[in-house]
Parts: structure tokens; sequence; C-alpha cells
């Protein structure tokens, strides 16, 4: 059940830091619709009097054009300026909101619901931010032509207030139905959203397998695609009809004015009033009603920001996103004393819970993580690397607790290349600074490009890597050279090899993870790789959730050969 208020509180608190000029813009606007009302009522008086546009009358129609006009660019100008600092005001609160969310949040709140709320929302925001001022002075026009006709005559303004409640009353409906498809219009895109990505990112796949493809297209593509049309175009045409049905309201409030007219004694400045005043107010009641599909878009959209901003409302706590990241050292160990972690069930799924875990790691160490899919190895990861907050038991830094306070400066101490790794263009180098402002990070590069034979396809540029487009295998080579250049204490590497052909696999256990570990790196590996287990210093093993061993794999080499 969706929160009516909700996106009312999300509207003005986004609109809060610009009341002033929308202020401006409003109080210009209905200056500009009185003004234009103001210009009617002098021409309907220059017809209805002999001597035309004369004296006092020429100068009050000139004046009240120039208020008129004014009041209409200021109005624009005001909403154009609020329009363009709303819409970089909700891309900026969204991006803070996302780099502060938890990221188990962010884990549950999938990228086709994210991606649809920070393109197609804000870009409709931003549509109806700038149709605002001619709506705001359409309908000033329409309040300032309706007082001028109450002022002309009661009896006719009343006869003229009850046919359009009536009409109003049968457009506030067509509406109401129209809002409950753009809804379901709106729920269809993330589908179609999660359809294009799995196109995109399956495309291998597809083309292997026919009848998934065609499935794909038909089944969710092509039929979402024609839901959301069918969708839009019933709830458009309700808007159309009912727009309409408007305008032949017009012409009909008219027929009965005049046939009013005939059976009363009407003064023809009354009735010369009406007339005018209702043709003329057909241009600011379409412009109204022309806005209200945009609008009612936009509530929707409105909505589902707030929905987001609600999501991740709880930012995590003393996450930096301003200032460049305290020096953290690492000299004796990192440990994990009584941790336990636990998902939340699903669909009647029983919880998967992690720990207790005990462990210790050191400079200097290679370790290996292995363990059967679903065996807890990532989330062990995760909470190591200070991703996911403990449930229970402590991590600790050379015998200091983790407090949520100090869990940013904690993270710092990593780079890591995960199975589902993203790859940035930039690179930045030890000690937090962007790679643009070192002059020598393109040299400090070329060594591991060329050792890990992508130095003909990629080099450094303005701080930056040339291009990524790549083949898996040579983006986590790419990945790697980020994490040389960064020189962090801690290395963690999530099935790197499992993208590389069997010579740069043997490279990456042979020679690169002990040439880290010698120089004092803590270097973790999660592995499948049971023929390089031997090279480890420790190889832990995950089973459901728990440790059930840690060897010393050197050492027990060694005691067994002594042994022998």
């Amino acid at each position: 059940m969706r929160s009516s208020h909700r996106p009312a509180l999300e509207v003005f608190r986004l609109l809060k830091p610009f009341l002033a000029w929308i202020a401006l813009s409003a109080v210009t606007g209905m200056g500009a619709g009185v003004a234009t009302v103001a210009l009617l009522s002098t021409i309907n008086t220059v017809l209805n009097r002999q001597g035309g546009m004369a004296g006092g009358l020429l100068l009050t129609f000139t004046g009240l054009c120039v208020v008129a006009l004014v009041g209409r660019a200021v109005s624009d100008v005001s909403t154009n300026l609020v329009g363009q600092r709303l819409v970089a005001s909700v891309r900026t609160s969204l991006a803070r909101k996302i780099l502060s969310a938890p990221i188990d949040a962010l884990e549950r709140y999938r990228t086709h619901r994210l991606m649809p709320v920070l393109t197609q929302d804000v870009d409709m925001i931003s549509d109806v931010a700038f149709s605002l001022s001619a709506t705001v002075i359409s309908c000033a026009v329409v309040t300032g032509c309706l007082t001028y006709l109450a002022i002309l005559s009661l009896p006719l303004f009343g006869l003229l207030v009850v046919m359009l409640v009536i009409g109003a009353g049968i457009q506030t409906r067509a509406m109401s139905h129209a809002m409950s498809g753009f809804w379901q219009a709106r729920d269809h895109e993330e589908q179609l959203h999660k359809a294009f990505r799995g196109i995109s990112e399956g495309a291998k796949e597809l083309r292997m397998h026919r009848a998934r493809r065609m499935g794909i297209l038909s089944g969710q593509v092509e039929r979402i695609v024609e839901a959301i049309r069918q969708i839009n175009r019933r709830a458009i045409n309700t808007y159309v009809v009912a727009t309409a049905f408007g305008s032949a309201l017009y012409f009909l409030l008219i027929a009965v004015i005049l046939g009013w007219a005939a059976m009363r004694n009407v003064e023809p400045s009354v009735l010369s009033g009406f007339v005018l005043v209702l043709l003329f107010l057909k241009g600011p009641v379409d412009q109204i009603v022309g806005a209200l599909p945009g609008i009612g878009r936009a509530k929707v959209a409105f909505a589902r920001i707030a929905d987001l901003s609600a999501r991740f409302a709880n930012p995590e706590p003393h996450l930096v996103l301003e200032q460049p990241p305290a020096e953290v050292h690492f000299h004796r160990a990192i440990e994990m004393r009584g941790v336990r972690y636990a998902f939340d069930a699903a669909d009647g799924v029983q919880p998967f819970v992690l720990g207790p875990i005990d462990l210790t790691l050191r400079p200097g160490e290679l370790v290996f993580v292995v363990g059967d899919n679903g065996s807890g190895k990532t989330t062990l990861i995760k909470l190591l690397l200070g991703l996911y907050a403990p449930h229970e038991g402590q991590l600790l830094l050379d015998g200091v607790v983790v407090s949520a306070q100090t869990r940013d400066d904690y993270r710092q101490l990593f780079t890591t290349v995960f199975a589902d790794f993203y790859l940035f263009e930039d690179l930045v180098a030890q000690g937090g600074a962007h790679a643009g402002g070192i002059a020598a990070l393109p040299e400090a590069a070329i060594p591991y490009l060329e050792r890990l034979e992508i130095a003909h396809k990629v080099r450094v540029k303005d701080g930056a890597f040339s291009t990524l487009d790549l083949s898996t295998g040579q983006r986590k080579r790419l990945a790697l050279v980020h994490a040389y250049l960064e020189g962090r204490p801690v290395l963690v590497f999530d099935e790197w090899a499992a993208d590389q052909d069997p010579t740069f696999r043997q490279l990456f256990y042979t020679e690169l993870l002990p040439e880290l570990r010698n120089r004092g790196h803590l270097v973790i590996a999660i592995s499948h790789d049971d023929r390089y287990f031997h090279l480890a210093d420790r190889v832990i093993t995950m089973q459901a959730g728990r440790i059930v061993s840690q060897e010393g794999v050197q050492e027990k080499n060694t005691v067994n050969v002594a042994a022998a």
C-alpha cells in the first residue's frame, strides 16, 4: 500500500531550499495573470464605448501589457532556475543516499529497480518543473477571469459554476482512472529494465539457446512493451477524451449564455464580457489540462523517489564522503572473535547464518579461503572487509575493536577484486591521491601492464586507463594493476583466476601472490584451484557458514618432509 503523504513530504523537502524563488515565480506569475485579466476587461470596455481606446485607456492598456510581459518573463526565469537546481539537488541527494546506504540494503534493492528511478523519474520531474511557470500563470488567469465574470453578473456566473462543477467532476474521475494507469505503467517499466539487462548481460547465452531467446523476446520484452503501450494509450486517451469534453463544454457554455441573454435583458457589456472571457479562457485551461498527464507522472515519480529515499533513509553511520581517508596502519593482526551474521529469511527459505567465526590474519600471510558454493566464503570476506557489520562478536585491528566510528577508516586497508567486480577507468594512487595529479603514475603502471600482457591494448593517460573494452580475463588483469598501484596492506581476490588461461593462472598463483606476500602484504584469495593450495600459508575451509579447518599448509609440508 502506497503512502499518500510520503510524496508530499518528499516534494516539500526538495523544494524547501527554493521557496523564495518559488514565491517570486508565483507572485510574478499571478501578477501576469491579473494583468491579463485586466487587459480583457479593458478590451471589453473599449468594445462597448464610443471613442475607442483613447487617452487614459491607451496608457492603461500599454502599462498592463508591460506588467503581463515582465511578470511572465520573471516567472519563467525563476521557474527555470528552480527546475535546474531541483533536478541537480535530486540527483545529488540520491547519489549521496546510495553511496551512504549499507551494502546489504543496496544488495536487496536490485539494479533494475534502481536505474529507472535515477533516470526516468528524475527526468520526469525535470520536465514538469520547466512547465510549471506556464501552468501557474494559467491558474492565475483562470482565477482572475472567474472573479471578473462574478463581478459582471452573479446569475450568469452561478450558471457557469454549475456547468464547470459538472465538467470538473467528470474530468477528476477521468484523471483518477488515468493515474492508476500511470502506476501500472511505471511498475512495468521496472520489469522491462530487468528484461533489457538480461538481453545485454546474457547476450552470449541467448545466442546459444533459441528457445530461451524466443521466450525472453516474446514472453518478456514484447509482452511488457505491449502492456506499457496499452496502459499508456488508455491513460492518455482518457485525458484526451476529458480534454475534448472540456472544449465542447466551453462552446456549450457560450451557447447557454447566449440563450440566457435572449430570454432575459442582459447588458451588451456583460454579454460581450462573458463571451470574450470564455473564448480567451480556452487557452489557459488547455494549458492546465495539458499539464495534468505530466503532473500525474511526476506524482508517480516523486512517490518512487520517496520510496527509494525511505529505503536508504538510514545511512551507514560515520561514513565519510568529503574528506580524504585517515591513515590507518596494520602491524600485528586482524581478528574475528565470535563473529556471527544472519541473513533474513525470504519466501519461506530458512535464513543463512554465518558463524560464530574465530579467525586471526597477520601481515605477510598468503591465505586461501575455500569451500563449496554457498558455504559462506563471500559473506566471510564481506565481514572481514567491514562491508557487513557483525550481528554478534567483534572485528579487531591490532587488538582494537573496529567500531561504527572507525569502520570506514578500517576499510581503507584493503584492495579488492570481487568475482562481480566493477572496473573503474581512473586510477587512485597509494595514499588516496587521484592519479591525474601524480606524473609518475603512468610510468609506474607500465611494468604491470607489460607483465600482464595488456600494455599493447591499454595505456594510462590523464590518470585513467585508455580503454576498458577488453575481455573478462583482461579486465581482471587491469583490476590487478589497480591493486598494485594502490599499494594497500591487504589484498583480497575472489576467484581472480577463474577467467584466466592456464598461463596467467599459473603466473597468478606461483609468482604474483607470493611476491605480494613477500612484500609484507596480507593476501587473501577465494579459490577452487586445489592444485595451488600448497603455496598458501594457510587454507581456511568453509562449510555451511562455519570454518571447519584452518590448515597451515607450509608448516604441514615441512613436518611431512622432516618425517620422511
